[in-house]
């Protein structure tokens, strides 16, 4: 179904990365064949910038790179096209939040992530994400800005889900999100993946219909919102499943590639 897609803005863990975060089978043809065919392919994604570029360069795209949900938007150069930050306020008030409910917080400044303490969740994080960290005082580094602040529990995830509620009480003008059954982010109120698409969608002068937007979890909602073809992975959660207008298979069956063969004509 050739439905002359131009842009294909698409999350990457769980999307187009399997869970152990290799590429499906297939990946590289298919994105030789969109390079080919003249269509944007986006990586639209949470990690922060300096790890997602690393997956940006292995996919050996050309195009814009989203990351900090949405946060910044790198030219393929490195030039930044956009960017929406925290502020101080911000920040202090939720180390606050953090340090009252021995919550580990991460908080990224000048695309450097930092922690207060040294545990399992930023050492997994750090591993996972295959990025670096630094450990201070956030009151003693005393950051101009964080491009997002990243609640996890690794060991709890069930009281992730409750802290979205009580962060969008205490920051009624941030963007509040569970991004993973771990993570919980906040971040500017613009700096999530739906504006970022649609200054993708200006920057490239697209109509709806031209914007394919692909994803997994609840902060692709989103995401999926900026699409006009708007896809949910098999292996996502019901809440996306429920804002898509598709469900192609599951990560690991290759759904990412079922998806573009079937709404981009080769």
């Amino acid at each position: 179904m050739d439905k002359n897609i131009k842009l294909i803005a698409t999350d990457i863990d769980g999307t187009l990365l399997k869970k152990d975060y290799t590429c499906p089978t297939g990946l590289m043809e298919c994105l030789e064949n969109l390079e080919q065919k003249g269509v944007k392919v986006c990586l639209v994604t949470g990690r922060m910038h300096q790890a997602a570029i690393k997956i940006h360069q292995l996919l050996n795209l050309k195009n814009p790179l989203v990351s900090y949900q949405g946060g910044q938007i790198n030219s393929a150069d490195g030039k930044i096209l956009y960017q929406k930050v925290l502020d101080k306020n911000c920040i202090k008030k939720a180390v606050k939040w953090a340090r009252e409910k021995n919550i580990h917080l991460q908080l990224y400044f000048n695309d450097t992530l930092y922690a207060e303490n040294d545990n399992e969740y930023i050492q997994r994080y750090s591993r996972e994400q295959n990025v670096p960290y630094k450990i201070v005082n956030f009151d003693e580094l005393n950051p101009e800005y964080s491009s997002k602040l990243l609640a996890v529990d690794f060991n709890n995830p069930e009281t992730v889900s409750t802290w979205v509620n009580e962060l969008q009480e205490l920051f009624p003008d941030c963007f509040i999100v569970k991004s993973t059954p771990y993570f919980c982010e906040i971040s500017h109120i613009e700096a999530n993946k739906c504006d970022a698409v649609k200054f993708l969608q200006k920057y490239y002068n697209l109509a709806d219909d031209e914007v394919l937007t692909i994803g997994d979890q609840n902060n692709d909602i989103a995401l999926l919102q900026a699409g006009g073809v708007r896809v949910a992975m098999g292996n996502a959660t019901d809440e996306l499943k429920a804002v898509s207008t598709y469900i192609t298979d599951t990560v690991d069956n290759g759904g990412w590639i079922k998806a573009i063969e079937k709404f981009v004509k080769f």
